[in-house]
């Protein structure tokens, strides 16, 4: 049996990188995935690559920084589905580089709106959909910043440290309703924010550096945690933070 055979699940910024990676593998469990993003063509070509692979999906465009578009994306998961078994809180930026002295209002802002507080709304709406349903799984995409800092970085960090804690508080929240919690720390993985052709090959080779590895993560093997948490086979953990990040923390 398929490890999600029967599961629904809903995946934030769906329509690239590790999102993307989750989508297709969680389809390829079995699961019916709810493809969500703002880029309605890279998140359609995700839908089409599952459909034609034989699984069962639909996009949803959603804007992880609005409360409202989250509740719609939950509605509508029901709507289509019946039900909401899975969630990957996955939507994200890098934000502004910059100085915490000389970083803007503005961008300090963005990424606590979209990288933190998306979380939260996604986590709000999530979750009372789930205890209807007798129980579920939540994952929310923090990052080995999210345990570590980071120079010119501060806001990011920032965010990342706010969804461990939103993490393990919920947890508590929701244990007993039986939905569990968790968040996951990727190391640098090679994607759309980060490749050489968006950084530079002096910039990546320091990456590299970071991890015990001396290699970047793949946004597959990313989501080869987050199936392991979205199935049965995680039903005694909630509240944790996992890792997976090629020894980057390993110091």
């Amino acid at each position: 049996m398929k490890q999600l055979e029967n599961k629904v699940a809903v995946i934030t910024g769906a329509g690239s990188g590790i999102g993307k990676a989750t989508a297709l593998l969680f389809a390829k469990e079995g699961a019916k995935v709810v493809v969500s993003d703002i880029n309605v063509e890279n998140g359609q070509k995700v839908v089409d690559e599952i459909k034609n692979s034989g699984g069962e999906a639909i996009f949803v465009k959603a804007d992880s920084s609005s409360p409202e578009d989250n509740e719609r994306l939950v509605a509508e998961t029901v709507k289509a589905f019946g039900k909401l078994d899975v969630a990957v809180n996955n939507a994200g930026i890098g934000g502004e580089i910059n100085k915490a002295g000389d970083m803007s209002i503005e961008g300090w802002k963005k990424v606590i709106d979209i990288n933190l507080s998306g979380v939260f709304y996604g986590v709000k709406y999530q979750a009372p959909e789930m205890v209807k349903n007798g129980g579920g799984s939540i994952i929310n995409i923090a990052s080995i910043l999210g345990q570590a800092g980071f120079a010119t970085s501060s806001g990011y960090v920032a965010a990342k440290h706010g969804v461990v804690g939103l993490t393990k508080s919920a947890a508590w929240e929701y244990a007993k309703d039986k939905v569990r919690i968790n968040a996951v720390g990727p190391g640098f993985v090679y994607s759309g924010m980060v490749n050489e052709e968006a950084m530079g090959r002096e910039a990546l080779d320091f990456l590299e550096t970071k991890h015990a590895f001396g290699r970047l993560g793949t946004p597959e093997e990313i989501a080869a945690m987050l199936l392991f948490l979205a199935s049965d086979g995680a039903s005694f953990v909630t509240g944790s933070y996992y890792p997976v990040d090629g020894g980057y923390l390993a110091v």
